[in-house]
């Protein structure tokens, strides 16, 4: 996702491993002024996981611009000396502390107009981190958060990966102008029934969209004016326009995120 109050300036959610696929279709990302510059004044992480992070390996070109992140997903970046190809003397490294909104600034220091609150969401380490074959427990930290995106009047969230819905998450929630959720699975073992991995949703740190505890029963007593699935699996039939699992999300008020996808508060 990229925001941006004044439709100059950019700020990414994650940067996932095809970034330069999404700059390129994206005429708002594209440099205007040298070919070294860039609209994209920071990059707000909500994990560590691959789809995160290695997106920020095509934005080596020496251009200012600033990374959000929780200590520990810092900590991540700070353990993989490949990470260091973003200029430290260029590129801020900014800790957020969770539950603490900061304003996002652009390069020279100037406000850009908003502000993001990183929080901790249900989830788990990163794949790559896991060092036994013992799954990891689900807890709420550092390594897995959402991100509240507000210019003083509207608020949108931004959570990417979820494993399940808390009291404390859905008072948050409530009343929000829009909700960007995890809507990675349909069903909890949809991966292992197609023979697409060995790992159920919510061994993966996801909660599917279906079922008592899935997504959309979670969301029938959250007041949000605008509720989006994004972070869709390829597995998941919700990305098919005429079926049944579509129509089912569109009937609870659901939509389903797409490339290029616009929203304007």
């Amino acid at each position: 996702m990229a925001a941006s109050a004044d439709g100059d300036h950019w700020f990414l959610f994650n940067a996932s491993p095809d970034l330069r696929q999404q700059i390129e279709a994206a005429p708002c990302l594209h440099p205007r002024q040298a070919l070294r510059s860039s609209p994209i004044a920071g990059v707000v992480l909500t994990g560590g996981d691959v789809d995160a992070i290695a997106g920020l390996l095509t934005l080596r070109e020496r251009h200012a611009f600033a990374i959000y992140a929780t200590a520990r997903i810092h900590q991540v970046l700070d353990a993989n000396p490949i990470f260091e190809v973003l200029a430290r003397d260029v590129v801020v490294r900014q800790r957020i502390a969770v539950g603490t909104s900061i304003p996002l600034a652009l390069p020279d220091g100037s406000p850009s107009g908003l502000a993001v609150e990183l929080f901790p969401v249900p989830g788990k380490i990163p794949l790559y981190l896991e060092e036994t074959a013992v799954a990891p427990r689900i807890v709420e930290g550092e390594e897995t958060v959402g991100a509240a995106v507000s210019d003083g009047d509207r608020r949108l969230f931004f959570i990417p990966g979820c494993a399940g819905m808390t009291d404390a998450l859905a008072q948050r929630l409530q009343g929000a102008d829009v909700v960007l959720f995890d809507g990675t699975l349909w069903t909890d073992d949809e991966m292992l029934r197609a023979g697409l991995g060995a790992k159920t949703g919510l061994r993966m740190g996801h909660m599917s969209v279906s079922g008592p505890n899935g997504t959309i029963a979670a969301f029938e007593a959250i007041d949000v004016r605008r509720r989006i699935l994004m972070h869709i699996n390829n597995s998941n039939p919700i990305l098919l326009d005429d079926s049944p699992e579509r129509a089912a999300v569109e009937a609870a008020g659901w939509e389903v995120a797409y490339d290029g996808m616009e929203i304007e508060l």
